[in-house]
């Protein structure tokens, strides 16, 4: 018993690191994907709003609240404050999760996308540094 105890004891914090990695691969994964809406977003310190607004600090944030930015009033009036449940139904189908939003993205279907965009978006705060 003592022997299993210690083997365990010793893989603890290999779980602990595999899990780390894998944070950073998912974030480096979702910059790529990333890509499919960097047509209308911008996140980082450089971020500016453009087609559509700039995505720092998303997690935690209030719809439609980023200064400076002309939302619909469907977003505006959705009550929606974005937690990673929340956008990870939204960024699947904009419309259906806001109606009447003026986003024009089909959305993303592939869950392994929605995983990494997420685990990306997260590593910025409203000031557009990496936390």
């Amino acid at each position: 018993m003592k022997f299993r105890l210690s083997l365990l004891l010793a893989a603890v914090p290999a779980l602990f690191l595999t899990a780390g990695a894998a944070s950073a691969q998912d974030a480096a994964a979702g910059e790529k994907v990333f890509l499919k809406c960097r047509a209308c977003h911008q996140v980082g310190e450089t971020a500016k709003n453009g087609v559509g607004p700039q995505m720092n600090g998303l997690i935690g944030r209030k719809a439609g609240t980023v200064e400076g930015y002309n939302y619909s009033d469907a977003n505006k009036n959705s009550g929606l404050t974005w937690d990673e449940a929340t956008f990870r139904e939204y960024i699947k189908n904009p419309r259906a999760k806001i109606p009447g939003t003026k986003m024009v993205f089909a959305g993303l279907t592939n869950e392994a996308e929605i995983d990494n965009i997420v685990a990306y978006l997260k590593q910025f705060g409203p000031d557009g540094k990496k936390l």
